[in-house]
Order: C-alpha cells, then sequence, then structure tokens
C-alpha cells in the first residue's frame, strides 16, 4: 500500500513529497499525521541541511480533504482539527525549507507553503484562499500566518474574493520568492537547496531560531473567541452545502445559518 508521504535524504538535501496525486494531494487523517512524523525523523537526522517539500502528480495541494471534512460534518477532532499543529511544526523544523509548487497550491495547501522558509513556483502554478467559497473560516494561526507573509492589505484580497491568483500575481504580493518555467523548477529549486546546503549547518539552525522566535509574538494573543466563531462556521449549514457543492462542482447556494 503506498504511503501518503514519501520521502528520502540525498546529499544533505531531503525531499518530502505529498502523495495523494489521484486526490490532488488533499491533506487527509493519514497524510497530516505522516508529515508530521516525517518532519519529526528529519529534525533527528544530523545529513539533512533542507527539506524540499513537493507534491505528486499535477497538483502541488488541493487543501484538506472535502470527503473527509463532509464526513465528520466540519468537527475538529484530531488531526483534522490538528492542521494548524501539524503546519506549525513544519515551520518549527530546525532545518530550512522550500516547497516547490509545480501546480496549484489552495487552501491548506496554500498554508502548507507558507509555512515553509521559502517558495518557488513554476509560471503555470496557482495559489489561493477560498474558504469563504464553501462557507469556511480560515482559523487564527493561519490567518496570522497569511498576514506575516503577504501583509494585511494582500490577505483581505485573498480571503474576501476567495479566487486563486497566478504565480506571477503572488510573486508581486510576496507570497512566491521565485518564478520559473515549469522546464526550469526543479533544476532552480535543487540549485537553491545546494546553496542553502553548503553553508554552515550552526549558522543555518541557528538563523532558523532566531526568525522562528522574532515572529512568535503573535502565538501570544488570546483567540478563543474567534475559534469559536471558527467552530461555528465549519459545522454550519452554510458550510456543508460548500463541500458538497465543491464536490459535486456547482454553485454553493448559502443562506448565512
Amino acid at each position: 500500500m503506498r504511503d501518503e508521504i514519501d520521502w528520502g535524504v540525498a546529499d544533505g538535501i531531503a525531499t518530502v513529497t505529498l502523495n495523494r496525486p489521484e486526490k490532488r494531494n488533499a491533506m487527509n487523517t493519514a497524510l497530516l499525521t505522516k508529515l508530521r512524523l516525517g518532519f519529526d525523523r528529519l529534525d533527528e537526522r544530523a545529513d539533512v541541511r533542507v527539506i524540499v517539500v513537493r507534491g505528486a502528480g499535477p497538483v502541488f495541494c488541493a487543501g484538506m480533504d472535502l470527503h473527509e471534512m463532509e464526513e465528520k460534518r466540519g468537527v475538529m477532532s484530531e488531526p483534522d482539527g490538528g492542521i494548524v499543529a501539524v503546519l506549525q511544526r513544519v515551520e518549527r523544523s530546525r532545518h530550512p525549507t522550500i516547497a516547490m509548487l509545480h501546480g496549484d497550491a489552495i487552501a491548506g495547501g496554500c498554508e502548507l507553503a507558507l509555512h515553509c522558509d521559502l517558495r518557488i513556483a513554476a509560471d503555470v502554478a496557482r495559489v489561493g484562499m477560498p474558504l469563504a467559497r464553501i462557507g469556511l473560516v480560515t482559523p487564527f494561526a493561519l490567518t496570522r500566518k497569511l498576514i506575516e507573509v503577504v501583509g494585511p492589505a494582500y490577505a483581505r484580497e485573498l480571503l474576501f474574493t476567495g479566487r486563486l491568483v497566478n504565480a506571477a500575481r503572488a510573486h508581486e504580493m510576496g507570497l512566491i520568492h521565485h518564478v520559473v518555467s515549469a522546464g526550469q523548477l526543479e533544476a532552480t529549486t535543487h540549485t537553491l537547496a545546494r546553496t542553502i546546503a553548503d553553508n554552515a549547518p550552526l549558522s543555518l539552525t541557528g538563523m532558523k531560531a532566531v526568525i522562528l522566535r522574532v515572529t512568535s509574538a503573535g502565538e501570544k494573543i488570546a483567540h478563543d473567541d474567534l475559534d469559536s466563531m471558527i467552530q461555528r462556521a465549519r459545522q454550519s449549514a452554510d458550510a456543508s452545502e460548500g463541500r458538497r457543492a465543491m464536490l459535486e462542482k456547482r454553485a454553493p447556494v448559502f443562506r448565512g445559518k
């Protein structure tokens, strides 16, 4: 049986591959669990200098598995509700991380890329946070990460419209560091990874730790009231309608309840 996550290490460069191509690498329980375990194991390895995160098939990651979410009626049970913890585990890796976006990175897939240190995209890739289109509210920590990367103005545009933007527009927003042709993506990513891997290991882990400490102040903001609002939205009739409409490829009919 194929694993939902495939990973390996070669010459200091680790590669973590989301491996549900038939499901557009949608994040289900098994994938989230194995993603966290994979990063736990890579942090224990002395031969790793940098980690590249990529997806199998034509899409980087289409977000959460809507079939699984609808089965659970939006209940925030682990590790579905633990997507925040898993993405923060990716961010807290002691190694620098690079998201290689050969295809679309949508919703949770976009957030996975945001929780990596660097992002390189093929010019054909699109990114976006279309949660409003299915009746959901972005969790506090994930909204904070989006604002940290692109600022509040672009965060509003992405969240309120729910539109996907192409790689060039994402680069203008500061969401993507480099945009290259699809044919150049792997070589460009490898060159960047090699440049990082050739640097002093203590410098890399030390600077990564400093950056995480500097950007961690927002974690202390109280948001229990917002979490309740987010949960109500997830379990609403509109959210169920939004998930079903997306799966059935039709326009949703929202009723505000």
